[in-house]
């Protein structure tokens, strides 16, 4: 999949697909490549850009709301998360945090209660070109704790995540890290003290992100909402 960029706007597409907008008809060529420039019937230029990460947050289907780019890069930045890994993860719903993972080359196990978001998290997964390392169950991981072990990291999206966490020593390696988002404060408090029976480095953060204003006036903070998105904890077996 490729983006085709006009301005604002931009359109997901296969080479050789035709996008008809407003702007005109685009013959997309099969061997279309980032930094191509297509040109519409009318005389529109549009730019082609290839598939990254975040774009795939912006044009993946949801099915509720996904964890945002910057929490995402928190997940992979403090657990260090890269290619050969293996990874248990549960609350896919739109599969953002598993297509992230599996780009960085690492071999995602992802559960999801909900058969439909289920469905949509494996399209999704498809679209971000990792289907052969993201294996998308549909089901509840607390059924299954007792048949899994011997994974690097653990990165949970539950309401319930204090119950997976509890027995979180028996899913990791010695070493292996915890990883669990929460937009509620309560859930948090539950996962931290359920952390500290058994994991090690237990650390909860919330995810704050403020934008700045730049103009020919100078530059200052925006007085927009604050970005909060939510909390993560962070820990580590052994």
């Amino acid at each position: 999949m490729i983006l085709l960029v006009h301005g604002d706007r931009e359109y997901l597409r296969e080479p050789g697909e035709e996008l008809q907008t407003d702007l005109g008809i685009v013959q997309i060529p099969e061997d279309a490549a980032p930094g191509d420039v297509l040109e519409s019937h009318l005389g529109e230029e549009f730019r082609v850009r290839h598939l990254r990460g975040p774009d795939l947050f912006n044009h993946l289907e949801r099915t509720g709301a996904p964890m945002l780019p910057r929490d995402v890069g928190l997940v992979l930045g403090e657990t260090g998360i890269a290619a050969g890994d293996r990874v248990l993860d549960a609350g896919t719903g739109t599969g953002v945090l598993a297509t992230y993972m599996g780009r960085v080359g690492a071999d995602v196990l992802t559960y999801e209660r909900n058969s439909d978001f289920a469905e949509v998290a494996r399209e999704n997964v498809a679209l971000g070109g990792v289907a052969e390392n993201v294996t998308v169950q549909t089901g509840d991981l607390t059924d299954e704790i007792g048949e899994l072990s011997g994974f690097d990291a653990l990165t949970l999206d539950t309401e319930d995540a204090s119950a997976v966490v509890a027995r979180a020593d028996e899913l990791l390696v010695p070493g292996g890290f915890l990883a669990v988002y929460s937009p509620f404060v309560e859930a948090t408090r539950d996962v931290v003290e359920t952390a500290r029976e058994g994991l090690s480095d237990v650390r909860a953060v919330e995810t704050v992100q403020r934008e700045l204003d730049v103009d020919s006036r100078g530059t200052r903070p925006s007085t927009g909402p604050v970005g909060h998105s939510g909390y993560l904890v962070f820990a580590r077996n052994g």
